[in-house]
Formats: structure tokens, C-alpha cells, sequence
């Protein structure tokens, strides 16, 4: 079995790619965010920048901090929504003939993937599993939410909610991108599409902050050199690759087979690809890592409030040891 992306995989990802750096590139994704934290951000690089002006110097010329709003959930951008709809990202899967693209879930990995890697805000997962069930999914035009391991993402931006959110109560988010709730209802059985496409954002965020980390690396100097060069920084370079390639392997493979096992081992190497992988892409960093400029921690915060969903990490492990079970009996 071949495991090469064809001529026509790999120009769909390409041209997702190059579709998400005109419509959420790098400056977008900042704006959410400190729209998310309701200007706190920008006014306290205001009051960094604007500490050493004198006196009668103007708020408009640097001489104080902006006044910030009331931090509140994040909105959707309905006509980024729609602009995913428009270029077939929800109904990618959905037969030609009920109007969709009529793609498999090999070609819903790339582009999820491409979704990770951008940090694409929403409930992605969640609308594109509706397109061809709940009317207006799969053109962008009804956000949908569903119920995942006793969360839910995004339920103020929803117009169509897929389980029983009643009683959701709001939590505090570590990611400023994805506003959650919590339901007390009994947790539905994960599906293995919702599992698997998850485990395609993380590994797009794994192959992010490995390109951020060996370019930080090569670009960075320290001692008339590279920070690159010194053996303590290339190995966690190093590291961050070979878990995100293990992680590509397996999240490729599980697209072909569909297999829950195959699904579930994908799951926990994209989860610790991701998660380890920012990890270390911070340390590469430094300092620089975690300050609100950089890219590196929003990585770090998706990666792990997705690898809360669909109950867990533990549930993939657990399913994958009762698949191996028998083997080793």
C-alpha cells in the first residue's frame, strides 16, 4: 500500500494553505486574539512602549496606555465561516450528487492539518461532521457545535448544537480562541472521524512549531553563532521532528484504514507530537517564547485544550490496549 500523497492531495493542500495565509494569516490570527482579550494586550505593550515618554506626551504619540474593553468570548468571523464554505472545507466529505466535493477523510486529514497549522479558530470539527445533516453546515452558512466529552466549544456562536447542552455552564478557556462550556449530560461515544480530525489539527500544529523552532534556531544568535549549532538546542529541534514525522505517519495511515485502533494510536502521537513539540519549541525560544508577540504559546494552548476532546487522551489509550490485547495474550 502506498502512503505517497497523489498529484491532486497535494495540490488540495496546497491550496488550502494558500487559501488560510490570505484569509487567517499571521496579523488576523493577533487581532482575534487580543480582540479576545479585549485589548488588554495592546494597551499593556502601550504602557511597556510608552514608559519612558515624558510628561505631555499624548496617548496617540505613545505617551500612555489605550483604554481597554471588557474582555468577553471570542466572536466568530461569520465571513471566514463562510469563505470555508465557499472553498468546499465542510463539505468536503459530502457526496457530489447532495452538492459536496465528494472527498474522502484522507483528503479531510491534509486540510485539517493545514487548519491546525493556522490556528483556525472554530468548531470546525463539529461543522464539517454536519455538513449534509444539519442544513447550511456545509456552506459555511450555520456554525455548528456538538457536544464532545462532556464540553462544548463555541456554544455562543452556534446556531445548531449536536447533543444535549442543556445546563452548560462556561469555563475559563486557556486558549483565547476556544471558548468553552461544560455539560453535566452523560458523555456520547466519541466518533472516530471527530478523534482522527483532531489529531490532524494537532499535527498541524506539530509541523508549525517545527518550522518556528529550526528557524528561530538558524536565525537566533548566541557566542558569534547559531543558537542552532550547540548540541543542546539541535537535539530538541531534532525531537520535534521525529515526533511530528511519527506523528504524520500514523494520522496518514488511520485516513486510509478508518481503523479505531489505527485512529486511536494516531490520537496519542499527534497529541504528544503537538503538545511536546510546542513544549520544546518554547524552550528553543526562550524568553521570546512566551511573550504575547509570539505564536509559539497560542500553539501550545490549542494543543492542549484539544487534547481534551472526545474524552481524552485516556479513552484512545484505553481502546488501543483492548485492541492489542488479544495480540498479546
Amino acid at each position: 500500500m502506498r502512503f505517497r500523497l497523489t498529484d491532486d492531495q497535494r495540490a488540495l493542500r496546497d491550496g488550502v494553505r494558500e487559501a488560510l495565509a490570505r484569509r487567517f494569516d499571521g496579523r488576523a490570527l493577533r487581532a482575534a486574539v487580543e480582540e479576545a482579550d479585549g485589548g488588554g494586550a495592546a494597551a499593556a505593550r502601550g504602557v511597556a512602549r510608552g514608559a519612558g515618554a515624558g510628561p505631555g506626551r499624548s496617548e496617540a504619540d505613545g505617551g500612555g496606555a489605550g483604554v481597554a474593553r471588557a474582555a468577553g468570548p471570542p466572536r466568530l468571523d461569520r465571513g471566514l465561516w463562510r469563505a470555508l464554505g465557499d472553498l468546499g472545507f465542510f463539505a468536503l466529505r459530502v457526496p457530489e450528487a447532495d452538492g459536496g466535493v465528494g472527498l474522502g477523510l484522507a483528503e479531510a486529514v491534509l486540510v485539517f492539518e493545514e487548519a491546525g497549522r493556522a490556528l483556525l479558530p472554530g468548531p470546525l470539527v463539529a461543522t464539517h461532521l454536519a455538513a449534509g445533516a444539519v442544513p447550511g453546515a456545509a456552506t459555511g452558512e450555520t456554525v455548528v457545535a456538538a457536544v464532545d466529552g462532556g464540553l462544548v466549544e463555541w456554544l455562543a456562536e452556534a446556531d445548531a448544537v449536536r447533543g444535549d447542552a442543556a445546563g452548560a455552564v462556561p469555563l475559563r478557556s486557556l486558549d483565547p480562541l476556544t471558548p468553552l462550556h461544560r455539560v453535566p449530560a452523560a458523555r456520547p461515544a466519541p466518533d472516530p472521524a471527530a478523534i482522527l480530525l483532531t489529531a490532524a489539527e494537532q499535527l498541524g500544529t506539530a509541523g508549525r512549531v517545527c518550522e518556528l523552532a529550526a528557524q528561530h534556531a538558524r536565525a537566533r544568535e548566541q557566542f558569534g553563532r547559531p543558537i542552532g549549532a550547540f548540541q543542546a538546542v539541535a537535539h530538541l529541534c531534532a525531537g520535534i521532528l521525529v515526533r511530528a514525522e511519527t506523528a504524520r505517519a500514523a494520522v496518514y495511515a488511520a485516513a486510509v484504514t478508518a481503523d479505531p485502533a489505527d485512529i486511536a494510536a494516531a490520537r496519542i502521537l499527534a497529541d504528544d507530537a503537538a503538545v511536546r513539540g510546542a513544549r520544546d519549541c518554547l524552550q528553543v525560544h526562550g524568553g521570546m517564547g512566551f511573550t504575547w508577540e509570539s505564536e509559539v504559546h497560542l500553539h501550545l494552548k490549542r494543543a492542549w485544550v484539544r487534547t481534551q476532546r472526545a474524552g481524552g487522551v485516556t479513552e484512545s489509550e484505553e481502546l488501543l490496549a483492548a485492541a492489542l490485547a488479544p495480540e498479546t495474550a
